[in-house]
């Protein structure tokens, strides 16, 4: 007999305890019996949906333990797509966003190629604080394509838009498809220290440079994140929506 809930509503049901903070960093999670046992599924589903877990970072394996809640860290994009779909914000409990700044500014020589316009095109920018329970996170400054402000206006404004990559998808009928994610570090600027609350003389920062594509190809929005840490990574997640097939 087929489950009756599937594996990306569990994935889900826990993705928002963790971010509720109901499970705390460092809490064991239920054994894939347990889970077995209170979504009624075989465990097939229920590892399917830990593995889930996993890939988004919101858990570890703890050997002699099992799975626990990872600590506080920026959610990936996938973690961030999977909570607009279930709840319609990009933003977990206890987090906010600040606008910095809103305007145009000539593409340089790091959005220019990954938005397909030539040096100095106009693109519109949103530059972006967040912040968890009170403590700074990461900034996060977006470049959108003309097309996309046409579409979403209200990325002119310095208001929250609740998910401008998904409100954007949406008005243009074209899903998310693909983020490709080039992460480097390199020393913290003096602005970057300030907002991030970072005090050291030399702050080693992981600069993440996001280019999400919509599924007609079209790039919707180049994302620069700069958060602590050193890590140099580079790799590509699937967005489309998840199906339990």
């Amino acid at each position: 007999m087929a489950d009756s809930v599937g594996y990306a509503q569990i994935a889900a049901s826990f993705r928002q305890q963790i971010q509720d903070g109901v499970l705390q960093p460092g809490a064991t999670m239920p054994s894939l019996r347990q889970v077995c046992d209170e979504f009624g599924v075989a465990q097939t589903t229920a590892n399917r949906a830990y593995k889930a877990l996993k890939m988004e970072g919101l858990t570890i394996a703890k050997p002699g333990v099992g799975t626990v809640v990872a600590g506080p860290s920026s959610s990936n994009i996938l973690a961030r797509v999977r909570l607009h779909e279930g709840t319609g914000k990009a933003l977990a409990s206890g987090e906010i966003s600040e606008i910095l700044e809103v305007g145009t500014v000539g593409a340089d020589e790091l959005v220019a190629p990954r938005l397909d316009v030539d040096p100095g095109t106009p693109v519109h920018v949103r530059r972006r604080l967040v912040s968890r329970n009170g403590l700074p996170v990461h900034i996060s400054t977006s470049y959108y394509p003309a097309y996309v402000v046409a579409a979403v206006p209200e990325l002119t404004q310095r208001v929250s838009t609740g998910g401008s990559r998904e409100l954007a998808a949406q008005r243009l009928g074209v899903s998310q498809d693909r983020v490709l994610e080039e992460v480097t570090s390199r020393l913290a600027t003096g602005a970057e220290k300030e907002q991030l609350g970072l005090s050291a003389g030399d702050v080693v920062v992981s600069q993440v440079v996001r280019t999400v594509t919509l599924a007609d190809d079209r790039v919707v929005e180049v994302a620069v994140k700069v958060v602590g840490g050193a890590t140099i990574l580079r790799w590509s997640t699937a967005l489309a929506p998840e199906t339990d097939t």
